[in-house]
């Protein structure tokens, strides 16, 4: 009976139908028996509840691992381990709710976060975190909430960068109210009512603000109307490149560009409301730029002389008695180091000093009301030049101790010290005090370091 009825049911099926069944019938004849089977559940581990994009883990002694890469929501609560470690939730880029609370954990890494680049919501609440480690929250770029409540966070320099530096700010995510637990002043205050002088660190650490996609030679940042530049010479490039800072954006932005085919040093000098830069080239000569606000760009206004200043290596700029100057180092056997002087029309020469003598820096220091420059070489020790006012030049005044090819002279301050350090590129370097009228030793600095003294 069952089988007529059968065979009468296939009968009345249209022809299409009947041989689209049959078809189907065969195809699940031939599937191997696993491919007949319902799908699996995505995997779990044992102390885990999961479903396809929820897990919920208790009493584990570390991060779990192998959780549904698909997981959108992790819940990890009252578990046994005290350390997150770096990489941890690797592979769970679809997770936008992470919640890490009423455990025991004390230390993040720096990269515990890493890869996590769809999360939103993230608590740490009600553990025992004292601090977080620098740019813990750097990879979460779309982060907007954040449960810190329940720690013993310590307000000291190793948290200021979360509350008071680059990340709040930068990022805006909303931060229920974190109170402190130590040191002692600090203690029950709220962390963001906290100023950045009530921080009293000895050092300051620097991040990584911003990343040039170039290189450059040398970097010199300047003023000009109220706002913030750089400029940068780029050989590579064959360019002077001037960039702003972006206040909006807070980022430095192209500007405008030089060209200079052989750069190795691009002064900006701002006087009298000008804005002037010395471009120094190792070939094809160096030349003197100035802003044309009328056309918003650079206009070559003169060259400089090219028997003179025959291979610039440095450039140092100054005011003297309201006058404007700057002096180029030249390294050339053959030319000399030059100082420039500002007139209505621009810069002309002012006087030569130190010629033939391969000079590789120049420095520009005040002591005691004195101008003076200290030319460092590699044929002879640092040589000190003092201003005259009688006779409006420079005049020679000594040496600076006894160091052959010195590189390099920077100047700093200390109170009432004045310090010079003299870096050499093989031998001992070292500082310098000013005492009296001449430079004493006050430190030398192992070999391939630098000599610090004090005016």
């Amino acid at each position: 009976m069952e089988l007529r009825r059968g065979r009468r049911m296939l009968r009345d099926q249209p022809p299409a139908r009947l041989l689209l069944l049959l078809l189907l019938a065969v195809a699940w004849l031939w599937l191997p028996a696993e491919g007949r089977r319902p799908p699996r559940p995505p995997p779990c581990p044992p102390t885990c509840s999961c479903t396809r994009d929820t897990a919920f883990c208790v009493d584990s002694k570390a991060v779990p691992k192998n959780l549904p890469p698909e997981v959108i929501s992790l819940l990890l609560n009252s578990n046994k381990f005290t350390l997150i470690g770096d990489n941890a939730f690797a592979g769970l880029s679809h997770l936008q709710y992470l919640f890490i609370e009423n455990n025991d954990i004390q230390a993040l890494s720096k990269g515990t976060f890493r890869g996590l680049k769809s999360l939103t919501h993230l608590s740490l609440a009600n553990n025992n975190l004292q601090t977080l480690p620098r740019d813990l929250f750097k990879p979460l770029d779309i982060l907007s909430d954040l449960d810190l409540r329940g720690n013993t966070l310590a307000c000291d320099c190793k948290i200021k960068w979360l509350w008071l530096v680059e990340w709040l700010e930068s990022t805006n995510p909303t931060v229920p109210a974190v109170f402190c637990s130590s040191p002692g002043q600090f203690e029950g205050q709220r962390i963001r009512d906290l100023a950045l002088s009530d921080f009293q660190c000895i050092t300051t650490d620097f991040v990584m603000h911003q990343v040039l996609p170039f290189q450059a030679v040398s970097a010199e940042p300047f003023t000009y109307a109220s706002d913030l530049y750089v400029a940068l010479a780029q050989p590579s490039a064959s360019s002077c490149s001037i960039l702003k800072w972006d206040y909006v954006e807070r980022k430095l932005r192209d500007f405008d560009r030089i060209p200079a085919h052989s750069a190795v040093h691009c002064k900006p000098i701002v006087a009298q409301d000008q804005l002037y830069v010395v471009v120094a080239q190792l070939f094809g000569g160096s030349y003197i730029y100035r802003w044309d606000t009328a056309v918003d760009k650079f206009i070559k206004i003169q060259d400089i002389d090219s028997q003179k200043i025959r291979k610039p290596n440095d450039i140092e700029a100054f005011q003297i008695e309201g006058d404007w100057y700057f002096v180029i180092a030249d390294s050339s056997q053959e030319g000399s180091t030059s100082l420039y002087r500002l007139n209505q029309n621009g810069f002309y020469s002012h006087q030569a000093l130190h010629a033939w003598h391969r000079d590789t820096d120049v420095e520009y220091v005040e002591n005691n009301g004195k101008p003076r420059l200290i030319i460092s070489s590699s044929s002879q020790a640092p040589v000190i030049y003092q201003w005259s006012r009688a006779q409006k030049q420079f005049v020679p005044q000594g040496e600076v101790g006894e160091m052959l090819d010195v590189q390099m002279v920077k100047h700093f301050k200390t109170k009432r010290d004045q310090f010079l350090c003299l870096s050499r590129y093989i031998g001992d370097s070292k500082v310098v005090r000013w005492e009296g009228q001449r430079f004493v030793e006050v430190q030398t600095l192992p070999s391939r370091g630098s000599m610090v003294m004090q005016p």
